[in-house]
């Protein structure tokens, strides 16, 4: 019940659409079971006149009938469309709803889920939510205002022969219920094959060149055939199902007509009902059991909607874990002082990455943090913008904790330049003006030419309005480096993180680069995260971090002379060492 009053909800701001479509699907109903209730009354006390009469007023009556079906032509118009467009509109709004809440989710999530299972949700799921929502209602009411009026017309006919009707139909109601229960596990448990199918095709697509580098295409038909064999799996469960559902049904229909037929034949010959009653009764049965085969076909509707609402309610009420508190102000005129102050960190509170970690940097200055990978030196970074939270501890920007203000303002203080660069399906233009989306023209003009790739946009033909592809796949590693650098510059952070921005680059690129960064971090509070220690020569301080915490810090000319970590990185780097780490702890 509390799933369903989760869905109701989502009428609330369609109450006229809802309400006028309830009220065309009541006037529908009443026309379908007036027209019998007119026959016979014709017959019986109509067509018996003299021809005369019949002729003179026939015109009348086929006016009258005629008005009847123009009335059900519009409501039926009604339902078809602006039902529909309800259905449409309740649908955006869940999309809107959700996409909204996966903006609010944290990186854990994303760890976590797989993007083509969140597309699944995003589109599938929410297309069979809508027709549920649009239909739903509208036959749930339809059929019950046949099946009852019907039933109540039928009582007047021959309350024996309809007390026997309703025997066989609480029957098949027990059967469709019992039977619902089973469908339910069966579709949910297709939902979920079918969002592992999508996983398994977006992740392959999207990572198509490294596939066709390694030649593993015959590595990745045998993953899609595998999820493509248990989603067809459960599409046999689910059809199996189905059809013991659909049959079953099927068959109770047919015992309906038999018990009339025999029933209808005994009463006739012991003289209780008239054969004129007993076609009259005919046409009422068909009328009963249309709206039953309704409610049969609804079925299939009913358990992908409803299961697909499922999904949407486990995404909707997952609770973000990184939120602004009650009070969280934003922080403005930002100077740069940060001071971690006895942070530990690790994730789903397994091992801990970091702990007891203790840094002050200064407004301005420029930290580097060096160490093998795995260390937490990108943690200790996704830290500070609240990408993650910490397990204890603090950490504060001008000696305000970073959790007593809003992320939107943190965020906005904090510039992230990274290596691995995403680019946006877009122009390098849209690009750019990421990182300020009101800014003008010239502003992205003169972020680009701080960041060194204006020369290079106005070579191409289409300049900035050139479309980068999807992931930027039209752009070199080094000309998507700087797009992000330029990003930056146009947002204009008064604190930098540069997480390893040059270690996928050929040595020109990262001379570009390099100069970048430099005008970048200028009066700048930076953090960088550095493997190719010459990019960090100039740093404040660089600290060496690993899995066991902080080990060296201080200059670059300082932790040379103490012949520790650090000098065996550079040495190794610069001069081809190949002693082992552990040789110099």
């Amino acid at each position: 019940m509390d799933t369903w009053r989760k869905f109701i909800r989502y009428y609330r701001p369609y109450k006229f659409l809802f309400f006028m479509d309830m009220f065309c699907a009541l006037i529908v109903s009443a026309i379908d079971l007036a027209f019998p209730v007119v026959l016979s009354y014709l017959s019986k006390n109509y067509f018996i006149l003299n021809s005369e009469i019949i002729l003179h007023s026939i015109a009348y009556i086929g006016l009258a009938l005629l008005a009847m079906y123009i009335i059900k032509y519009i409501c039926q118009h009604f339902i078809s469309t602006w039902g529909h467009i309800m259905g449409a509109r309740m649908e955006r709004d869940m999309r809107r709803d959700l996409f909204y809440h996966f903006q609010k989710l944290p990186f854990s999530y994303y760890d976590e889920n797989n993007t083509g299972e969140m597309m699944s949700k995003l589109v599938t799921d929410l297309f069979d939510i809508s027709e549920l929502a649009h239909h739903g209602p509208e036959n749930l009411l339809i059929s019950v205002l046949k099946i009852a009026g019907s039933f109540i017309i039928l009582l007047f006919i021959n309350v024996k022969m309809t007390l026997i009707l309703l025997v066989v139909t609480i029957i098949m109601a027990a059967f469709s219920f019992y039977q619902n229960r089973k469908m339910q596990r069966v579709f949910m448990e297709n939902r979920k094959k079918m969002a592992n199918i999508n996983s398994a095709v977006q992740d392959s697509l999207s990572g198509i060149r490294v596939v066709k580098s390694f030649a593993n295409e015959t590595l990745e038909k045998k993953k899609f055939d595998r999820t493509n064999r248990d989603f067809y799996k459960s599409k046999v469960a689910r059809y199996t199902i189905m059809g013991e559902f659909i049959a079953g049904n099927t068959f109770f229909e047919g015992l309906l007509y038999v018990a009339i037929i025999v029933t209808g034949a005994i009463f006739i010959a012991e003289g209780s009902l008239k054969v004129s009653d007993m076609a009259m009764y005919a046409l009422y049965i068909n009328i009963f059991i249309n709206p039953i085969d309704v409610l049969i076909n609804f079925a299939e509707q009913f358990q992908n909607g409803f299961a697909g609402f499922r999904r949407f309610l486990g995404v909707i009420e997952t609770v973000p874990k990184i939120v602004d508190k009650d009070g969280a102000v934003p922080i403005t005129n930002v100077k740069g002082d940060i001071e971690y102050k006895n942070v530990s960190f690790g994730y789903d509170n397994e091992h801990k990455v970091l702990d007891n970690v203790d840094i002050k940097i200064k407004a301005g200055q420029n930290i580097a943090l060096v160490g093998p990978s795995g260390g937490g030196k990108t943690t200790l970074c996704s830290l500070l913008p609240r990408f993650y939270d910490v397990t204890s501890g603090s950490i504060t920007i001008d000696g305000k904790d970073i959790r007593d203000v809003t992320l939107e303002s943190l965020r906005n203080a904090i510039g992230v330049v990274q290596q691995d660069v995403y680019m946006f399906g877009g122009t390098i233009k849209e690009n750019i003006q990421y990182g300020k989306p009101d800014a003008t023209d010239e502003e992205i003009i003169e972020a680009a030419k701080e960041a060194n790739i204006h020369d290079f946009i106005m070579g191409l033909e289409d300049g900035y309005d050139t479309y980068v592809g999807e992931r930027g796949v039209k752009l070199s590693g080094g000309q998507k480096q700087r797009i992000s650098i330029a990003r930056v510059f146009l947002k204009n952070p008064p604190i930098l993180i540069l997480d390893e921005a040059t270690s996928a680059l050929d040595n020109e690129s990262e001379r570009f680069i390099q100069k970048s960064l430099e005008k970048l971090a200028k009066n700048r509070t930076t953090i960088t995260i550095a493997h190719r220690l010459s990019t960090i020569r100039n740093a404040d301080e660089i600290i060496v971090i690993n899995d066991e915490g902080i080990q060296e810090r201080g200059s670059h000319k300082e932790l040379l002379q103490k012949n520790g970590i650090y000098s065996y990185y550079y040495n190794m780097q610069f001069e081809g060492l190949d002693t082992p780490l552990t040789a110099s702890r």
